[in-house]
């Protein structure tokens, strides 16, 4: 077999040192145009294809960053493949991703988006991985070791694990924290957010009556909640119980207010997601909105820019959460260390038709 061309060999062909041949596969931006080309020409000619795992070796990291998230639209893959070598297409998709833009976990894909950007930026591959069930411990610890850093959007996963993961990698969860903790947060001001469309609800429409509508118990919402109601409570205002949201179970939940005459003023949701099914089914139940309840959500999503009515919402940045998680992570995977390990980045409220503005 014939031996493989090394860097030292496409420095040597294209007349450049060995560390213009690693900038011009991991970091092109840094090198000048018309030196990448020769350095391009002379590995095609030479057949050189970088070693990446010979290049973590020397340096002791992988230039990887790792993500793991729980809302996926595909099952995980059925090894059971039959005789014919295809899947059943029940078995691929839970729905058909274009019936109806919900399915997609839009929250996700743009924090995904913001770390992907910042990852491509600095020259860093990406691993991701996911799991709605069980086993996700088992995954985030493997992948754990293929990795520099790992960022992580909360579900009901033990602290401890993510501890654990910490001891070894740099570890950013997307969700509220304190700094002393064994591994960094990353959110937006969920208590800020609350208490302006508490505020609006109440001084721009004089509302009074409120149900709060969500569909996990995270510290994210959790947070939110909290904020509501303290803004509730120091306004005399009466709290009612949570609405506990899930796709199979709205609709009949919203029927039982409306049969027993208890529907309020208004639905104050923790997402945007959870907001827009509520206006759907309110709809279905022929409860229109906001002519008889106001709908809010929390997020910033795209499709509450489009929905009917517009979802008046808070918008949280979350490209830049995911790009700031990138950066963190990478910083704290080279060596650099702050004492900040929760960041708090800054929301702003959009007024749209659901709460009966416009």
């Amino acid at each position: 077999m014939t031996k493989s061309p090394t860097v030292y060999d496409v420095a040597a062909a294209a007349g450049v040192s060995t560390a213009t041949v690693s900038f011009t596969f991991r970091n092109p931006g840094r090198v000048k145009e018309s030196t990448r080309e020769v350095v391009l020409a002379a590995a095609r000619k030479l057949g050189y294809v970088p070693n990446v795992s010979a290049r973590s070796l020397a340096r002791g990291r992988t230039g990887t960053l790792g993500l793991f998230a729980y809302d996926f639209l595909w099952n995980a893959a059925d090894r059971r493949v039959p005789a014919g070598g295809t899947l059943p297409e029940s078995h691929l998709l839970q729905g058909e991703p274009y019936d109806d833009f919900r399915l997609f976990p839009v929250y996700l894909d743009e924090v995904q988006r913001g770390f992907e950007l910042e990852c491509w930026r600095r020259g860093f591959e990406i691993i991701l991985g996911g799991r709605k069930d069980g086993l996700s411990e088992s995954i985030i610890t493997e992948i754990a070791g293929r990795v520099d850093g790992l960022a992580v959007f909360p579900r009901r996963l033990p602290a401890e694990t993510l501890a654990h993961v910490a001891r070894r990698i740099p570890v950013v969860e997307f969700a509220s924290g304190d700094d002393g903790g064994d591994y960094c947060h990353i959110t937006a001001d969920n208590a800020s957010g609350m208490e302006m469309i508490a505020s609006h609800l109440m001084s721009e429409h004089g509302l009074d009556d409120f149900v709060y509508v969500s569909s996990a118990s995270n510290a994210d919402s959790e947070e939110r909640r909290g904020a509501f109601n303290s803004v509730l409570e120091g306004s005399g205002v009466k709290l009612r119980p949570d609405l506990a949201y899930a796709p199979a179970t709205i609709k009949p939940e919203l029927s039982r207010l409306i049969d027993a005459g208890t529907l309020p003023q208004a639905f104050v949701c923790a997402s945007d997601i959870v907001a827009l099914e509520v206006i759907d089914a309110l709809g279905a139940l022929g409860v229109p909105v906001p002519g008889s309840v106001a709908v809010t959500g929390f997020d910033g999503v795209v499709a509450g820019a489009v929905s009917t009515p517009g979802l008046t919402t808070v918008r949280q940045p979350m490209s830049e959460i995911g790009r700031l998680a990138a950066d963190m992570l990478i910083a704290r995977s080279s060596g650099e260390t702050s004492d900040n390990k929760s960041v708090v980045l800054p929301v702003r409220m959009i007024v749209r038709g659901s709460c009966g503005c416009g």
